[in-house]
Parts: structure tokens; sequence; C-alpha cells
């Protein structure tokens, strides 16, 4: 039974190890059932918001669900659709002539020229190139307007309900909008992915160039080198939207992500707020996943006890007293009858909150176990019938 045991968790290594960083076998908890989420402080933006990457649990937040110009911050969405729709982000792109000399900020593309869909990402996200978002969606989908609905369809898989967008580098357009909310939504998204992770939390990096031979290209968040636990991740600014800025921050596995649309101290209500969230709650893994839970008695069986596990973990954001709270409920039979299937459903785990169930997962078996009795009666059939002939 201990090798059994060993091997197990073993296996579930492996599965956590390739998984974790999609969050497959996490789930929201029921937050509305927790109490209302503050911080001590505030943004003078036009809209701002600060939630929980991992439970969307909102943390502050001031006219959130407004529509507004939002600039390059755009470019969040541009990158994650670019890599949820390219296969392979090393290859060659030879730079369009509709690419060259787009208005605003640029890593100054020349026709002709060849760099990989991951350079271009790196010339979007740090220096917010405007000819790298457009040189990116012409690859991607063969045209600006094309891109725009994959655009779109990428923030409506996040969550994003009050979006519309017409561009992939956010210029000012009456038809382009976001709202802080949508934003967050689509930035936490965004984060499970490790290649815009990777790019959004980079410092500083050289990409190639057909004259100088290199770009050098330093990230515009400074967040990033100020800010602890800072993993990126878009400014921008147009005399529309204003001082606009999306950061996110990771401290002992509590990821918040904060928005701030037309915002003149960006950086430092953005800093303020994400600290104060990390100064008041912390993250508690409150189930595991792939948890082994139990050996429950079996009945006739060939072996005298079936392991059970459940295959969903649950991380939640939490004040101490909130966590003081949390109570785990175990619902499995005392005794089972063999024969039993792997993953044969046998129980339930609930997490409350207070009288309030917040969580709940089944309960499985791991292995496969024959009757015992139904073993013998085999025997007895397959003696039987060696005797008769």
């Amino acid at each position: 039974m201990k090798f059994k045991k060993l091997i197990f968790f073993s296996f579930v290594s492996i599965l956590v190890a390739m998984f974790s960083f999609v969050d497959l076998n996490s789930t929201f908890a029921q937050t509305e059932y927790l109490p209302k989420a503050s911080i001590s402080a505030g943004s003078s933006a036009g809209s701002a918001i600060v939630l929980d990457a991992n439970t969307g649990r909102i943390y502050y937040e001031k006219n959130a669900d407004q529509k507004r110009a939002m600039a390059s911050t755009t470019k969040i969405v541009t990158a994650i659709t670019v890599i949820r729709n390219c296969s392979d982000l090393d290859a060659q792109v030879k730079i369009d002539n509709k690419a060259i000399g787009i208005e605003g900020t640029s890593i100054y593309l020349r026709k002709g020229e060849v760099l990989s869909v991951r350079d271009l990402l790196y010339g979007l996200m740090l220096r917010s190139g405007n000819d790298a978002a457009v040189a990116l969606a012409i690859y991607c989908a063969g045209s600006i307007e094309e891109f725009c609905s994959l655009m779109n369809e990428t923030a409506q898989l996040a969550g994003a309900e009050n979006s519309n967008f017409t561009n992939p580098h956010g210029l000012d357009d009456p038809n382009h909008y976001t709202t802080a909310r949508d934003l967050a939504k689509i930035t936490a998204f965004a984060l499970e992915n490790r290649d815009f992770a990777q790019i959004v939390s980079t410092k500083n990096i050289k990409i190639p160039s057909s004259e100088e031979g290199y770009r050098f290209l330093s990230n515009k968040n400074r967040l990033l080198n100020s800010l602890e636990g800072c993993i990126g991740v878009k400014t921008g600014f147009t005399s529309k939207a204003g001082r606009c800025l999306v950061s996110a921050t990771e401290r002992n596995g509590l990821r918040a992500v904060c928005v701030v649309l037309n915002c003149g101290p960006m950086f430092e209500e953005s800093a303020d707020m994400l600290n104060a969230v990390h100064n008041k709650y912390k993250n508690y893994e409150i189930l595991q996943p792939y948890n082994f839970i139990a050996d429950i008695p079996l009945g006739n069986g060939e072996n005298p006890t079936v392991q059970v596990y459940s295959k969903k973990g649950l991380n939640l954001s939490l004040t101490e007293e909130e966590y003081s709270k949390i109570n785990i409920v175990y619902d499995l039979p005392e005794i089972l009858s063999a024969p039993v299937k792997s993953d044969q459903e046998v129980g339930k785990v609930e997490v409350y909150y207070d009288k309030h169930l917040i969580f709940s997962e089944k309960i499985y078996t791991i292995d496969e176990v024959d009757s015992k009795l139904l073993k013998d009666k085999m025997k007895d059939i397959l003696e039987r019938w060696r005797v008769l002939n």
C-alpha cells in the first residue's frame, strides 16, 4: 500500500508541474459570501480597479464599468491574441509596408526586415511599438479588421462584457473602448500564459535590427524596478485616454491586478493600492489540487482499503479573521463494497465560510479494486469447467 501511495503522489507531482500555469485544477469559490473586501488606499483615476487574479475577488473599484479609452493598455489584448493564434512564436515575420511609419510610439521597423513573432511581442509590450502591433496583426490574421475580430473573441473568452477593439495599438477611436473591470479580467487571463507572463515581466532585452544589428529595449513600466513582486504589465497614454497603467504583483501566491485609467500619478497610486492588498490579505491554500484524502475500508475487496482523492484545488485571498471562519467538511462513506472502479465518485468535500457554502468538489477513488467474492466465484466456475472437460 505504501508503494502504491508513493506512485500516486509521484503521478500527482507530474500533473501539477505540467498544468499549474494554466490553473486547470483550481476553480473559483463563491466569493460573494465573503465580506466585501477593502483596502486603505484609493485612486484619483477616472476609473480604477484592483482584483485578485485567482479568485476574481475585488479589493477596490471606482467607476469600474465605465467605458473609456485605454490607450496602449490595448496591447495586452493584442499580445495574448497573437500568442493564442500563432502556434510558433519563433516564426519569422517579414515586415509589411503597412506597418511602417505608424503614428505614435515605435520601434522603427523597416520594410522587408525580418523579426520573429516573439521579437515583435517584446517590441510591442516593452516599448509599446505601434508599428509592431500592426506588423503582428497583419501576420496573425491577414488584416487589421480580421485581427480585431480575434481581439474581441479573446476579450469575451476572458470574461469581458463592455469592451470593443477596433485597432491593435490603442490610438484613439470612438468605437475603441474598454472598462477597468474588463481590462483587469483580460490581464488576469493573459497572465496565465507563460509566454505572455515572461514578456511583460522582462525589464530589458535586445532584439534584431536590420541596420544597427540590435534594438535595445527597456520596459516603460517602472514598477518592475520599484515595487516588490511586480510582474508587469503595460503603460499607455493618449490625449483622450490620459495616463493609463495596468500593473500586477505576486507575493506568496497572491496575484493582484490593478488597472487605473486616466490617472496622473498612475505609478504611485497603483503601487499604494497593490501594497495595501498584500499588507491586509494573504493567499491561503484551502485545498491542494489532486489532494489525497483518505483510505476507505473496502468490503469483500482484493485490497482491504481503497484510496480516495479530490481533483480541484482551492486558493483564497483572505484576512486572518476571514481565514479563521473557513470550515472544511468531508462527506464520505464509512465503508465501500467491492468492486470499485478508478475515478468512481464516492463523496464530496465542501468548504464553508461561516455557514455559507462557498466551494464544493467531488471525491473519487484512485484505484480499481475487484471483489474477492467475485474472484472466488470465477475460480470455482473455471475449476468446474476444467473437471468436466
